[in-house]
């Protein structure tokens, strides 16, 4: 095998902006409720109920229902497992800006002055 040096392990479930969002703002905090994470994504109930559904089923999103007062509510919260996966995502996403800052910085220093007649 060659030292060539792998691409950092973005993680697939968490790539989407959505879905980054919602692991990022519960990692913050124990739990949200659904309105606020509606509300803090700017999605619709629909695309929300979807995204924690498949989070959930990563066992990066825990859901627990209950009840307000005789109002239904939903809460999420990231399990150990989601905050597990959203470090490794974001260190992924600092080493290729850091690659990318390696490259124009590297490629900068490579260029060389015209020559003049």
């Amino acid at each position: 095998m060659t030292g060539t040096p792998q691409p950092p392990a973005l993680d697939r479930e968490l790539h989407h902006p959505t879905r980054l969002a919602l692991a990022a703002y519960l990692s913050a905090c124990g739990e949200a409720e659904f309105a606020v994470l509606r509300d803090y994504c700017q999605v619709s109930d629909s695309t929300l109920s979807k995204t924690l559904s498949a989070l959930e089923k990563t066992g990066y999103v825990s859901i627990r229902k209950g009840y307000l007062g005789k109002r239904p509510r939903t809460w999420a919260a990231l399990t150990f497992t989601g905050r597990r996966a959203l470090t490794g995502h974001l260190t992924a996403l600092e080493e290729i800006a850091s690659a990318a800052r390696r490259a124009a910085a590297g490629s900068e220093g490579d260029r060389s002055e015209p020559d003049e007649d």
